[in-house]
């Protein structure tokens, strides 16, 4: 539930100074100026907002104080739909750069919001100086290029598709990001930035019949709405592209005087003239309209405009524009920009004389008397912080204390005056009475004391308690996604390898139409070694998965005509899964039968250090945490994996788990697989439990050997209670007196050695494993129940997508990549894994930005050498760190936002992610560039490359290392040495035979007969009927989206998933064909026979043949006149008289009899 302190807001506007203040900015004074606090002032912006229904324009100097204001205006606004900031690129002014997709959509959605602002209450709009500089499209265009739709009009779906690419809109097969739009037949999808949800239009000729909000993630309608507004999505139209394309072809051809220059841009001319949406076309934004406007042209007359700090406003935007020329003048001297390039940005001085004209009205911290005062300062000392709260109390002024403290604060309250009651609340919804207090559970920016008519009321953070306060988590405007799907089966290509369980290891080969007996069916079409090939019918798609081998090697085609060869080698593969599964189920047997200790339940100080988190927790580490504990809780020794994506809170976790552990007198081993990870795990833990007697020591080669020994020492004594270190902590010398937990991050890492002792362990004490690694589905399901297995799939609330670029090694952009990162105060990483030549690296960045600070870290300097170094760049005290991959896991410097990675194509693609989940740790835009030389790039490189450049979005991890998978091979997972097998038949097929042998081992063998179809149907069977059974490319065009669905519907093992998935085709793809509908039918008689164990059902004449392998040993007669007169059994099938029109529905209720009425088990012997 968030925080509405509402309420407060009457305590300000109940004032006389308010009421004044108000009637004075509805006079339109010129001139005003009002002294408010900096704390207080997002309070009085939602205050005048509650007045004021007519936009609100407040504008910062500083971008990040327009987010600050922006954040924390929630708490305190009655509508927080009416809240906008109108974002800044991050691309400098002349810079050739793309905006980010997420400024992109926020500046859209706030345009949007302002040019219909008659229609609702005003929107409330914070902006920096910055934002207010840039040129945008103009009102009017706007306007015009933004589409009214409502239920029942009419509308050519062809023009609505031109007008939509002339405004930025780019095709898709599925619509999941803001700015793209598909169509499928007579439904066209189309997400607006302005939007939540992207929106379903279902057309009837040329009618709107009907417009839907759809989840972007499970694709499926949430609920129906009467009309919808479609802005444009991109400020720069590319319909006005092409005479600026035409502009723009002669100078480049004269001046650009760099190949690498002359390339790009070339490209971008091309795209221009060709009127496309292009990463960087808003570069091109001020030669696209004769008169660009500003955020200031769509503010209203009758806006409220509010400046902070006028003169630092003024001061800031003379400095961009200063600095701006600067960038103009290196942008064409290197031919980057034509010498008549429109400037992107309007003068301030333009800019100031439209704000005086509006009347605008200033706050500032120097004018005047102030009815706000800033809230005094207590360092942690909370007995004089109580103390004058009881003063004020008496007084007669009311408090309000804000904190994550709450506890703490109440125990020591009540220590003191056990007989006053302090209520603990969530919401304010009117202002407090005179003499009150009251504690609320949450986090606020800062405190400050209202001196009203009748006293005083004072808000206390945590900001004037502790000296920190948690921030507010950033509402992003970023669509809401469902799980997407498993991504081994939805992304094949002709060409990939796969495998059939009857069959062996093919090639894919695509889809493909045939009429078989004048039903015409689409099939899968699998090669095999000697041209051989099989049609594989959509209802056995299960029966094929894509092939991924132990590695990059590619696999051996099976022979058609030698399938013994193959039987051999997967009934091989099954004995070794069943035996890897008794294995495992020894340890969890074990496991389950040993008494561990039961750790205690949460304490005071166990509330207080979460409660020291310094940011928002996700609800996928809520949950995790709260797994994580009930384990501990448990006397069953604890074997958790957290599986999440790079920068997704796992160490936050296992910190609290350790700190847990501590408390009820156990000590702690976190385990590392590299030096530089450990020392970050070291200064982690010691930073956040730093204000608690927690002993906590490492354990590395950074390390000298008499520390070592006196670490040892300490350890076995039980004085250490958490020691972090690399596979040293594994050395026969390491003794713990009461070891209760251990840490294990990326397990895969250690040698096969550390992997044997870490299963020894698993039976004996709490293990915690943490892993970025991807696993599998199949891998997943095998080991539920067995090993416990969280996932942390939520990216955390402030965290951006980092912008990345692939491309030749480019100085120029390099040098405009380090000099943004040092003009905004961050750091860079410059990533060469060559030792030898890294200090030649290094001269070239240095030569490139000469005033920039480097440090150098590689894994061959001593220990306290690259201690040091790290430690230094950590401070800040370099700008640039150059360094081998050592930096590839774990290392956490919210300040580093900028990535270079050299010589990128000589990297896995999961390292280059790691890398890249360095940068992009805080809630600045973060920028990766991966670089390679000029024709050495072979194709597996540019594969890789291409991947890590396609996956740019939040949580991306998991999709990339799945690709690097398949790419290269499963390798060794979890600590899985099955290589040879996982060789012969293929990770997915290896990994279900596995989950199967867990299931019969756990459960015992599966019963002779199911009720319903097995979970993992394998089981052959031949359905033919004849039926058209596909889905029509007119329907859905693309063969990727086809073959993820056949794949789906082909795995479907309920009736309730035939319905579903119905339903779902239907509101995604409008009215079933007939074929869909045949399609449909056959996987629901598939259901159903699998449930009675059929093995073919035909229909040759006219009989419906249903074969079953039991017929011989039942009562044939009997069962004859139980499932009706139109039925006739023999020894080996059931024979259905194919009645016109009538043999499909008959057939269902004869499959239903079977299901029910016969128990094969007690009969079939």
């Amino acid at each position: 539930m968030s925080l509405q302190l509402t309420g407060l807001l009457d305590a300000l506007r109940q004032t006389q100074r308010y009421r004044e203040l108000l009637d004075r900015l509805r006079a339109r004074e010129a001139g005003l100026d009002f002294n408010v606090v900096r704390a207080a002032r997002p309070f009085l912006l939602a205050a005048l907002a509650r007045d004021w229904q007519e936009p609100i324009f407040y504008l910062t100097a500083a971008v990040r104080r327009a987010y600050n204001v922006s954040e924390q205006l929630p708490i305190w606004l009655d509508d927080a739909q009416r809240l906008h900031r109108f974002a800044e690129p991050s691309a400098r002014f002349f810079d050739r750069a793309p905006w980010e997709a997420s400024v992109i959509r926020n500046r859209i959605a706030t345009l949007s919001a302002l040019t219909h602002s008659a229609d609702t209450s005003g929107p409330i709009v914070i902006a920096s100086a910055r934002a207010l500089l840039q040129k945008t499209m103009p009102p009017g265009e706007f306007r015009g290029a933004t589409i009214e739709l409502a239920r029942g009009e009419r509308h050519s779906m062809e023009q609505l598709i031109l007008g939509w690419i002339g405004m930025g809109y780019e095709p898709a097969a599925l619509v999941m990001e803001p700015g793209s739009f598909s169509r499928r037949g007579g439904i066209l999808d189309v997400f607006p930035h302005s939007s939540e949800f992207p929106l379903r239009i279902e057309f009837f000729d040329d009618e709107i019949e009907s417009l839907r909000r759809f989840d972007p993630g499970s694709q499926r309608s949430i609920d129906r709405v009467e009309s919808a507004r479609i802005p444009p999505a991109r400020e720069a139209l590319p319909l006005r592209a092409p005479a600026v394309g035409a502009r723009l072809q002669a100078w480049a051809a004269a001046y650009s005087n760099d190949p690498a220059d002359y390339s790009s841009i070339s490209a971008d001319i091309e795209s221009l003239t060709q009127g496309s949406a292009f990463p960087c076309l808003e570069h091109y934004l001020p030669y696209l309209y004769d008169a660009p406007a500003s955020l200031l042209d769509y503010i209203p007359k009758n806006a409220l405009i509010l400046i902070e700090d006028a003169q630092f406003v003024a001061e800031t935007a003379r400095e961009i524009a200063e600095q701006a020329q600067v960038n103009r003048g290196e942008a064409e001297a290197a031919g980057q920009i034509a010498t008549d390039h429109p400037q992107p940005y309007l003068e301030w001085e333009a800019v100031q004389r439209e704000l005086e004209s509006r009347a605008s009205a200033g706050l500032s911290s120097f004018t005047g008397s102030a009815a706000f005062e800033p809230g005094a300062r207590y360092g942690g000392q909370l007995r004089p912080l109580l103390t004058q709260i009881r003063r004020q109390l008496g007084q007669g002024d009311s408090v309000v204390v804000i904190t994550d403290q709450v506890e703490r604060l109440e125990n020591l309250w009540y220590e003191q005056d056990a007989s006053t009651f302090i209520p603990t609340v969530t919401s304010i919804e009117a202002a407090p009475e005179p003499g009150s207090l009251c504690f609320i559970r949450g986090a606020a920016a800062e405190g400050w004391s209202l001196t009203g008519d009748d006293g005083t009321l004072h808000f206390v953070t945590d900001a004037e308690i502790f000296g920190w306060t948690r921030p507010e988590p950033r509402r992003r405007q970023e669509p809401r996604r469902g799980k997407a799907a498993d991504s081994s089966y939805t992304d094949w290509e002709e060409g990939t390898y796969v495998v059939h369980v009857d069959y062996g290891i093919g090639k894919f080969a695509g889809l493909r139409h045939r009429k078989v007996n004048t039903t015409e069916r689409e099939y899968l079409l699998v090669e095999y070694q000697g041209a051989d090939t099989i049609y594989v019918p959509i209802h056995q798609a299960d029966r094929l998965s894509r092939y991924v081998g132990a590695d990059d090697k590619a696999p051996k085609l099976n022979q058609l005509g030698k399938a013994d060869q193959w039987i051999k080698a997967r009934d091989k593969a099954r004995r070794n899964a069943v035996e890897e599964a008794r294995e495992l189920l020894a340890i969890y047997s074990e496991r389950a039968s040993a008494v561990g200790h039961a750790f205690s339940g949460d304490s005071a100080w166990q509330h207080e250090m979460e409660a020291g988190f310094p940011f928002v927790e996700t609800e996928d580490q809520l949950r995790v945490i709260q797994e994580v504990k009930a384990d501990m809780h448990d006397r069953k020794p604890m074997d958790r994996l957290i599986c999440g994506d790079v920068g997704f809170g796992k160490t936050e976790v296992a910190l609290r788990a350790a700190f847990k552990a501590v408390q009820d007198g156990m000590q702690v081993a976190v385990l590392a697989p590299t030096t530089v990870l450990a020392q970050q795990h070291f200064e982690i833990f010691r930073a956040r439990l730093a204000a608690f007697p927690v002993e906590i020591e490492m354990m590395s080669r950074f390390r000298n050997k008499a520390q070592q020994t006196r670490i040892v020492e300490r350890l076995s004594s039980g004085e250490v209670d958490i020691i972090v270190g690399t596979h040293r902590l594994l050395s026969a010398d390491i003794r713990f007196k009461r070891l209760g937990l251990m840490i294990i991050d990326e397990e895969q890492r250690f040698g096969v050695k550390h992997k044997e002792h870490f299963k020894k362990q698993r039976a004996r004490i709490d293990i915690l494993t943490l892993t970025a690694t991807p696993i599998p589905r199949t891998l997943y399901l095998s080991l539920s129940g067995i090993r416990d297995i969280s996932m942390i799939q939520t990216p955390p609330e402030e965290r951006l997508p980092v912008i990345t670029q692939v491309g030749i090694w480019d100085d120029k952009l390099s040098q405009r990549a380090i000099m943004r990162e040092i003009e905004r105060g961050g750091q860079i990483f410059v990533v060469h894994n060559r030792v030898k030549t890294i200090h030649m690296t290094r001269s070239k960045i240095e030569r490139i930005a000469p005033e920039a600070s480097i440090a150098v870290a590689h894994g061959q300097m001593s220990p306290r050498a690259l201690e040091t170094v790290m430690a230094e760049f950590s401070r800040g005290e370099y700008d640039i760190l150059i360094s081998t991959s050592i930096i590839e896991n774990g290392i956490d410097m919210p300040r580093v936002n900028t990535l270079i990675v050299d010589r990128a194509d000589f990297f896995g693609v999961s390292q280059l992610y790691q890398l890249r989940g360095r940068v992009g740790r805080s809630a600045q835009q973060a920028y990766a560039y991966f670089f390679h030389d000029r024709g050495t790039l072979t194709a597996e490189a540019r594969n890789r490359l291409e991947t890590l450049a396609e996956n740019t979005q939040l949580g991306a991890g998991f999709q990339i290392a799945i690709r690097d998978l398949e790419m290269r091979g499963s390798g060794d997972i979890l600590s899985m040495r099955q290589s040879g097998h996982i060789a012969s038949v293929g990770l997915h097929l290896y990994t279900e035979m596995l989950q199967q042998a867990v299931k019969e081992e756990r459960d015992g063998p599966a019963p002779e007969r199911e009720e319903v179809a097995p979970a993992s149907a394998r089981e052959r069977i031949i359905i033919d009927l004849p039926l058209p059974a596909y889905l029509p490319t007119d329907w859905i065009p693309e063969m990727a989206l086809r073959l993820q669905l056949y794949r789906r519907i082909g795995n479907i093992t309920q009736l309730d998933e035939v319905d579903a998935i119905r339903q779902e085709l239907a509101d995604r793809f409008g009215p079933l064909p007939a074929a869909v509908e045949g399609l449909l039918y056959q996987i629901r008689v598939k259901v159903l026979a699998l449930a009675v164990r059929a093995s073919h059902i035909r229909l040759p004449r006219e009989q419906v043949l249903i074969k079953l392998p039991y017929l011989a040993t039942v009562r044939r007669e009997l069962l004859a006149l139980t499932l009706g007169d139109d039925i006739q059994v023999t020894r080996t099938e059931v024979r259905l008289r194919a009645a016109e029109g009538h043999w499909q529905t008959r057939l269902l209720e004869v499959l239903e009899q079977l299901r029910y009425k016969v128990n094969v088990k007690a009969e079939a012997s």
